[in-house]
């Protein structure tokens, strides 16, 4: 890109894609919404459970199902 000085050309594209291009109705971009809110869920599903509260409140804490969080 630098040798072919298209560093200019390159920036000015991107930001007409961002104008045309909504990345949070992009698939991918959701699924990696919902694997970030599941990971973080899981893992306070951890700790909670270290701390020796109940699956059943648990899983209404973290909306997780009894059977994932019986699962850990």
């Amino acid at each position: 890109m630098q040798l072919r000085n298209l560093e200019k050309n390159t920036l000015k594209n991107m930001a007409l894609t961002g104008k045309i291009f909504k990345e949070k109705k992009d698939i991918l971009y959701i699924r990696g919404e919902i694997k970030g809110k599941m990971e973080t869920a899981l893992e306070i599903a951890k700790e909670l459970k270290k701390e020796g509260l109940s699956n059943e409140f648990i899983a209404k804490t973290t909306k997780l199902s009894v059977q994932e969080i019986e699962a850990l």
